[in-house]
């Protein structure tokens, strides 16, 4: 008899204040250093891209809490956690009280300064993790328990046996309740039978307003170098201030670009050469990432193309297996152990069988809002400032980006964009 688990994060843009700075290092850096594990393997193209590290880490998190073994060593390599200390769960609810405390914030910076010509409009965050369960099925208390102290998930119960494609339903309204409906349909049709046994979730939503909007009647056609190729007009957007971090690295320009209450920003990393996606990227490293979050104010002219992305889901399955998480998905047969989710049994036990990540991005004058969704579908089987003229940085060709959190340095999204159309 085959049974399957699936695990589903979903994520949405979002970063805000961190208060536990130091106790969120350890999910902060497993989670940039596994973006950028994942970025160097979807990004073998030309075309945009979106992903959301923290989403796919939540999902994976909540799943490495229930694996044991040598499935528990692999999971903790691929993901950068420390195997033998639990402080990484501590550390994800750290970050996840931190990112909540950020709108909560921002709000009461929006109500004090409004009159005065600040702001009006807060940061938009939802953050949500829920379990749905088969009902009746073995699953442990203590497991139970866990994920509910650490990442707030309530367990409720499904009948996948019965009724999978109504569960699946369920779930996918759920995601798109969470995400303000730009996360629809993450769960593909058939993806879950009557042999699912359980969708972890992690729902997050964020929609969040530049520090200073640009002017919309600044906004010109200009040419951007589609795919490094010839230049083709689009929507650029333009503004210059003095609050932008910047930095001049070899081969690449760095730039930030606070959100409300500045303790969320939207990182550019821009190629000195038109073709030079490929190259800037082999090089981005987490430790770069982590310098972002640290950039010097600068007195920056900045163009920067609009854009909007609703990709499809991908599928990281075999990205993970790639990177050396081999035993989860039951490689070889009769490795998997998730022994402290349920009872591993000789003829039943619980394997990861795909994963998979959908996003939503969407850039323009006002600020920034997005989305994203990961599933984890598991079975079991029977076996500086001077006063100087404004630096100019033109965002003119493919670039990097990446959605940040100031005080922990984790990045929430990280992407490519060849073609803003």
């Amino acid at each position: 008899m085959k049974w399957s688990l699936n695990a589903i994060a979903l994520a949405a843009c979002a970063a805000t204040a961190s208060l536990h700075a130091a106790e969120s290092d350890l999910a902060a850096t497993a989670t940039n250093q596994l973006g950028i594990d994942l970025h160097r393997q979807l990004a073998s193209g030309d075309e945009n891209l979106c992903v959301s590290p923290y989403s796919i880490q939540s999902a994976l998190a909540m799943t490495f809490a229930g694996s044991d073994g040598e499935t528990r060593n692999e999971m903790a390599r691929v993901l950068h956690f420390p195997n033998k200390d639990d402080n990484i769960h501590a550390s994800f609810l750290s970050l996840r009280d931190s990112l909540e405390e950020t709108a909560k914030k921002s709000a009461t910076l929006v109500e004090q300064t409004k009159k005065l010509g600040g702001p009006s409009e807060s940061i938009t965050l939802s953050i949500a993790n829920r379990l749905f369960a088969q009902s009746g099925y073995d699953f442990r208390e203590r497991f139970r328990k866990f994920v509910q102290k650490y990442y707030g998930a309530p367990f409720e119960a499904l009948d996948f046996r019965k009724d999978a494609a109504g569960a699946t339903q369920h779930i996918n309204k759920w995601i798109a309740d969470q995400t303000r409906d730009r996360i629809r349909d993450l769960i593909p049709v058939g993806a879950l039978n009557e042999m699912t046994r359980l969708v972890l979730a992690n729902a997050i939503y964020l929609k969040a307003a530049w520090a200073h909007e640009f002017n919309n009647r600044a906004t010109r056609p200009a040419p951007f170098h589609v795919r490094g190729g010839a230049g083709v007009d689009v929507p650029m957007m333009r503004r210059q201030d003095r609050q932008f971090g910047y930095a001049k690295q070899e081969g690449f320009t760095a730039v930030s670009l606070p959100y409300v209450g500045n303790e969320l920003q939207f990182v550019v990393l821009v190629p000195d050469d038109a073709s030079g996606l490929h190259a800037l990227e082999s090089k981005l490293t987490a430790e770069i990432l982590s310098q972002c979050a640290k950039l010097e104010p600068r007195d920056v002219d900045l163009s920067m193309p609009k854009f909007k992305f609703e990709p499809p889901t991908i599928l990281l399955g075999e990205k993970l297996q790639t990177l050396g998480m081999m035993s989860a998905f039951d490689q070889p047969r009769g490795s998997a152990n998730f022994e402290r989710i349920a009872p591993r049994k000789p003829n039943d036990y619980l394997y990861i069988s795909q994963v998979f990540h959908k996003a939503f991005i969407a850039v323009d004058e006002k600020g920034t809002e997005a989305a994203a969704a990961t599933a984890v579908a598991m079975a079991t089987t029977s076996a500086m400032v001077k006063k100087t003229p404004p630096t100019e940085v033109k965002v003119d060709r493919p670039f990097v980006y990446a959605i940040q959190h100031v005080s922990s340095g984790v990045c929430l999204f990280i992407g490519r964009v060849t073609d803003p159309r």
